[in-house]
């Protein structure tokens, strides 16, 4: 519940004056609209209000730019949500209103949100691996988009020619890193669990895993299952792998890693003593499960922040530079992996 607050609230200037590090004369001033207060300090003050939660007076509240619309998947993968709410908070700071459009199985086409965020006069759109990932489907969509002069920055998945801002995971170094941690351990024999092979990320990632596998010595053919990118997809790669001689999975998702501990678990083996796990992304609670997971972290952060700049810097109407940035990947050691047996 919000409280209104005024300048003669004593209590709360105090608050309000002391989460901003700032006065409390200086609080006063801001609340009442007067000159004569940085820009740095003014909105410190501000984001003081919102977090403490009180309501802005009616002067100070924000105005809304425009809306722009984010597109992402489904929100049963932890990654997803947290794409959505980095991209969210960092609209909302830019003064625009995100209009978050979630696809389900059988529920609504990709192409539907993109027509009714069109009808509602959208400044842009986020795509959070969309079909812009997928080989199969035609980049059409988003070229049409982009002759109406739309701004849209596309993560997760490079598609030549088309002419918008993308951002992608550098999944071939993150492939390395793992590859080259289990090598480390003396894992020889070392398995991919991934998704759909249609998918642009999977592609690198599959190219990234047999170029590192080429440096493990006695590695083999690598060894790679393509299922769902679902637990029960991750559980169903794991036993193909197992039965190959995989001593060590990498997952190409923490979701899928999930699966391969349930079928670890299921075939009579321990994690990490007969098989060594690794995931992918680090969503929340994945130094929680038993054991701890090793996994690659995504930079979501960083590469939500990129898109959300590209397109709110090009509905400003500035230049923006179109073409792929890559961001990399960090290798986080938990107790899912040791040495091979």
């Amino acid at each position: 519940m919000t409280t209104t607050l005024s300048s003669s609230s004593r209590g709360r200037l105090a608050d309000l004056a002391a989460y901003a590090g700032v006065s409390e004369a200086t609080v006063s001033r801001v609340l009442n609209d007067k000159p004569g207060v940085a820009a740095g300090t003014r909105q410190a003050v501000l984001t003081a209000l919102d977090v403490l939660g009180y309501e802005r007076p009616s002067k100070l509240k924000r105005s809304s730019a425009g809306l722009v619309g984010l597109v992402v998947p489904e929100l049963t993968n932890p990654v997803f949500p947290m794409f959505a709410q980095v991209i969210e908070t960092q609209l909302a700071a830019g003064g625009y209103t995100p209009v978050l459009c979630t696809q389900t199985p059988g529920g609504v086409h990709e192409d539907e949100y993109v027509q009714m965020l069109l009808a509602r006069g959208v400044s842009g759109i986020v795509f959070v691996s969309g079909f812009h990932a997928d080989t199969r489907a035609s980049t059409d969509r988003y070229l049409d988009l982009r002759r109406r002069g739309l701004p849209i920055a596309l993560i997760n998945g490079y598609r030549e020619g088309i002419d918008a801002t993308f951002v992608s995971h550098d999944d071939a170094a993150a492939m390395r890193l793992a590859v080259r941690h289990l090598r480390d351990l003396g894992h020889t024999r070392i398995g991919f669990a991934t998704g759909p092979a249609r998918y642009v990320p999977v592609q690198r990632r599959i190219a990234g895993f047999t170029e590192a596998m080429a440096d493990v010595p006695g590695g083999g053919e690598p060894l790679v299952s393509t299922t769902l990118f679902t637990i029960e997809g991750g559980a169903t790669a794991a036993r193909q792998l197992v039965e190959s001689g995989a001593t060590a999975v990498i997952a190409a998702s923490d979701v899928m890693a999930l699966g391969v501990l349930r079928a670890a678990g299921q075939l009579g083996l321990r994690v990490p003593e007969d098989l060594s796990v690794i995931g992918g992304d680090d969503v929340p609670f994945m130094s929680f499960i038993d054991p701890p997971l090793t996994t690659v972290r995504m930079d979501v952060t960083g590469m939500a922040e990129a898109a959300v700049h590209a397109v709110l810097e090009e509905i400003a109407g500035e230049k923006v530079e179109h073409r792929e940035y890559l961001f990399e990947p960090e290798l986080i050691l938990r107790r899912s992996t040791a040495p091979a047996p």
